[in-house]
């Protein structure tokens, strides 16, 4: 790489570990290749976040997904004809936006065909599409291959319902850091969930009819008038009152004991992770954009494939 494309990573690279040409990618790594490369995914994704603003956090969600498993290598976009590739795992049941990274690796194909990777495609589109619901910007290195091996049974994601400790060691192991663990839940400010996923938390927490103490009981309350007993359908906001604007709002509620899930009020139970909270609240998010953006480029590091490992593939869904 280089040096004036490593410049710009200068000081986000200090708390990665380890250099992106280390890594085999490069700011730059399309230039000649498919030149324009990165103005075409900006283009198709805000074609289709400016009409569905909702699905910039589909597709943040989707690319933390796929990185989670296997590495940021465009797993997860795998289809399988048993149904038993990561897509089909419940928690990646609800995954939306499929049809976006489809269009980009389209209009790429079109352009040049066979070397954009879909695993970057994927983490252009998550920036591309956060940035158009007012989100930080972040630089995305590239290079990453495609994987070719996608497995249901592999999917272990951060759970919802998951305390402290477990969401720590979750994030331990894919080499990110207790900051980036709170800060990337930051990225709930732009989420949309369910009742299904609340319902035991605010009817049934214990098995006596009792609501999760962590909980503001004047939330609750609020939430009761939303889901009903048996409702496991009608859809809830993260981040009530600001889902549709990436910001710092997210810290306000859960230091509120308004957080959705249980793995939202239990960033409290940790020192790091309450102080960071309290942080953003008392300087109105003043760090978190950056600190996203940081958080975000060591979560599209993880465990890539690069060099003649894994392939380029044709379509996204399936492998050449």
């Amino acid at each position: 790489m280089a040096i004036k494309n490593l410049l710009p990573l200068v000081v986000l690279l200090s708390v990665v570990g380890v250099s992106v040409a280390q890594k085999g990618l490069d700011l730059k790594y399309y230039k000649h290749m498919c030149p324009g490369a990165e103005d075409t995914v900006r283009r198709v994704t805000i074609q289709y976040v400016s009409r569905q603003t909702s699905l910039a956090a589909a597709l943040l969600r989707m690319h933390f997904h796929d990185c989670f498993v296997r590495g940021c290598d465009g797993s997860i976009l795998l289809k399988s004809v048993n149904n038993d590739a990561e897509r089909n795992a419940f928690p990646n049941l609800s995954l939306r936006g499929f049809e976006v990274v489809d269009a980009v690796k389209s209009a790429l194909e079109k352009k040049c065909p066979g070397v954009v990777s879909c695993a970057d495609v994927l983490a252009m589109v998550a920036r591309d599409a956060v940035s158009v619901v007012n989100g930080p910007w972040w630089p995305v290195p590239l290079g990453r291959r495609d994987g070719r091996i996608s497995k249901l049974s592999e999917v272990n994601l951060p759970s919802p319902f998951a305390g402290i400790a477990t969401l720590k060691q979750n994030f331990f192991a894919k080499g990110l850091n207790t900051k980036d663990l709170v800060v990337l839940s930051g990225g709930h400010t732009i989420g949309i969930s369910n009742c299904g996923l609340i319902n035991s938390r605010i009817y049934n927490f214990t098995g006596k009819g009792d609501f999760d103490p962590a909980m503001n009981p004047s939330y609750v309350r609020a939430l009761k008038i939303k889901c009903k007993p048996t409702d496991f359908k009608t859809p809830l906001e993260m981040d009530p009152g600001s889902v549709k604007k990436f910001d710092s709002h997210y810290f306000n509620i859960v230091a509120q004991k308004k957080g959705l899930f249980i793995s939202d009020s239990t960033l409290l139970d940790d020192p790091e992770t309450k102080s960071y909270i309290q942080t953003q609240v008392d300087t109105a998010g003043s760090s978190f954009a950056k600190d996203f953006s940081d958080s975000m480029l060591k979560l599209g590091l993880v465990e890539i494939l690069t060099g003649k490992k894994g392939e380029i593939r044709k379509r996204c869904a399936f492998v050449n």
